[in-house]
C-alpha cells in the first residue's frame, strides 16, 4: 500500500492490538496491490496464520460491505488467513456488517474485534479523536440539514436532484454531497423516479444525536398573560406584519400531541425579538421566562411550517430534534411527537 500517516496508524494500531496476547508473534508485513493493503504473518503457539487487512478513510457501512466482500473473495483462495477491516473510525453498522461476515474490525483508538483461532480480542470504549469529524460537519452542516429535513418530512416520496434542491433551498452540489454520505451509510433507496431514505428512523435518531439547539440564538422574556394567550398574540403581529414564525418544541408538540402540558412558550421569529417582544408588552429577563424567541440558525427550520388553530407549527421533526435537545424533561414530548413523524412514513 502507498504509506500515509493513517495508513501507518492502521498498522501500527493493529500490531498493538496483538502485542497483548502473549502467545502470538508477529512477523512479516508484506504491502498488498489487491483485495487488501497489506498481509500480516504471525505464529501463533506452533502454527502460521496471515492477516489480510484493508485499509479505509471512511469506515462507513459501504466502504466496510465493500472491503469484507473484497477480502473474503481473496481468503477462500488462500489457507489460514483471516480479514481484518481497519478505519478510522467504524460505525456500530459497519462493525456488525463485519461480525456477521467473520472479519475483525479494528479502528484507530484501537476499539476493535478480532477472533480467529483461539484468539479472541474485543476492545470498546476508548476515545475516538478520529471519529469522522469532517463527515458528520458535512452532513449535519446548516444546508445539508435543509436536504435532510425534506427527506424525513416527506419521507415516502422519491426525489429527483432538481426538485430536492428547489425544495431544500440548495444548490445540486449540495445534493450530490449529502446523496453521496447518504449513501455511504447504506440509508438510500435509489429507482428510476428518484431517491428516498432506506430508513428514515435511522437517520433521524443520528441527526437527533447530532443537533445542536445551542446554534440558535435564544432570547428570553416574561409576560403576565398566560402561555397560550402569548402565542396567538405572537401570531397575530406576526401575520399582520408579514413576519416569519413558527411554534417548535413544547410549544409545538403541544399543538402536535395535544396530550403534551407546558408552561413556556418557545418559537423561531425571523425578525428582531426584542422589537416583536416590545409591541407585545413583554419583558427581557435573565431569569424566570415563560417565553422564548429564537433566532434560528438557518432558514430551513421554517421549511414545512403547517397551519394548527390558526397558529404556524414548525414541522414535527424540527421540533422533534428541538426537543431532543431543548430540555432535560422533554423526553416524553419528544416520543409523542415521534409517534406523529412516523405515522407519516
Amino acid at each position: 500500500m502507498k504509506e500515509n500517516n493513517e495508513q501507518k496508524a492502521a498498522l501500527q494500531a493493529l500490531q498493538n492490538s496483538l502485542a497483548g496476547v502473549p502467545f502470538v508473534r508477529v512477523g512479516k508485513t508484506t504491502a498488498l496491490e489487491t483485495a487488501a493493503d497489506f498481509q500480516m504473518e504471525l505464529r501463533v503457539g506452533e502454527r502460521s496464520i496471515k492477516i489480510l487487512a484493508q485499509y479505509k478513510n471512511n469506515g462507513q457501512p459501504r466502504l466496510a460491505r465493500q472491503a469484507v466482500l473484497e477480502m473474503k473473495e481473496s481468503i477462500s483462495k488462500r489457507g489460514q488467513t483471516y480479514g481484518v477491516f481497519i478505519a478510522p473510525y467504524i460505525s456500530p453498522a459497519s462493525a456488525a456488517i463485519c461480525q456477521q461476515a467473520g472479519i475483525g474490525y479494528l479502528d484507530l483508538a484501537g476499539n476493535c474485534l478480532i477472533a480467529f483461532d483461539n484468539i479472541y480480542i474485543k476492545r470498546d470504549g476508548a476515545p475516538n479523536v478520529r471519529v469522522q469529524r469532517r463527515d458528520l460537519r458535512s452532513l449535519y452542516s446548516s444546508k445539508s440539514e435543509r436536504i435532510l429535513r425534506v427527506l424525513l418530512t416527506r419521507a415516502k416520496r422519491t426525489w429527483k436532484t432538481d426538485a430536492l434542491a428547489e425544495s431544500a433551498l440548495v444548490s445540486f452540489g449540495q445534493v450530490a454531497n449529502v446523496k453521496k454520505l447518504l449513501a455511504d451509510r447504506e440509508w438510500l433507496a435509489a429507482g428510476e423516479t428518484g431517491i428516498r431514505l432506506s430508513d428514515p428512523r435511522v437517520a433521524l435518531d443520528e441527526w437527533a444525536s447530532q443537533y445542536r439547539f445551542d446554534r440558535n440564538r435564544v432570547a428570553n422574556y416574561y409576560s403576565l398573560s398566560d402561555v397560550a394567550k402569548c402565542e396567538s398574540q405572537l401570531a397575530e403581529l406576526c401575520q399582520q406584519r408579514k413576519i416569519r414564525y413558527a411554534l417548535t418544541a413544547f410549544s409545538g408538540a403541544a399543538r402536535l400531541a395535544p396530550s403534551v402540558r407546558y408552561q413556556r412558550a418557545v418559537i423561531y421569529v425571523d425578525g428582531n425579538p426584542d422589537t416583536i417582544a416590545d409591541r407585545l408588552g413583554w419583558k427581557r429577563v435573565e431569569s424566570g421566562a415563560n417565553i422564548n424567541l429564537l433566532t434560528p440558525y438557518d432558514e430551513g427550520v421554517f421549511f414545512d411550517c403547517r397551519e394548527i388553530g390558526g397558529i404556524q407549527i414548525a414541522t414535527p421533526v424540527q421540533v422533534y430534534l428541538d426537543l431532543q435537545n431543548y430540555h432535560s424533561r422533554a423526553e416524553e414530548a419528544a416520543q409523542a411527537v415521534r409517534k406523529v413523524i412516523e405515522k407519516s412514513w
